[in-house]
């Protein structure tokens, strides 16, 4: 196989309004691997905008995700995705076979301050760091 043929893993992150921890694991991921990963993020009851502390908290660490918009939860985004990570969603996660599930416990960063998302961010991103290591074969 040439590197074109070869696809690319997919990531899907899934908390319930898509406007924090999902969003910032999705720019962890989009980031940190440099393109090697498809990433996804969606909500089960997504939110009207992104957590203004948590647009904050990535911007200091040179990560802009004040463009990003919660996107509704789906059935194809769920289809499409090789993981399939959940944050805290609970039973409205829809499950399919065949998929590579993780349940990442984080606290919701939802009407906190940045001083209180800095170390869900900073957790997010050790996670997400351990996910592009066991994905990417190259990192091994």
């Amino acid at each position: 196989m040439t590197p074109e043929t070869v696809q690319k893993p997919s990531v899907l992150f899934v908390c319930v309004h898509n406007a924090g921890r999902s969003q910032m694991a999705a720019a962890f991921l989009a980031t940190l691997s440099k393109g090697a990963i498809e990433v996804r993020s969606a909500g089960s009851q997504p939110a009207d905008k992104i957590n203004p502390s948590a647009v904050e908290a990535m911007a200091e660490v040179g990560i802009d995700m004040s463009s990003e918009i919660p996107k509704v939860l789906t059935t194809e985004a769920v289809k499409e995705s090789d993981v399939v990570i959940t944050m805290g969603c609970g039973d409205e996660c829809p499950y399919f076979p065949g998929k590579r599930y993780e349940d990442w416990v984080l606290e919701d960063p939802a009407g906190k301050g940045v001083e209180s998302v800095r170390p869900i961010r900073d957790e997010i991103k050790a996670r997400i760091q351990t996910l592009i290591e066991s994905l990417t074969p190259a990192s091994r």
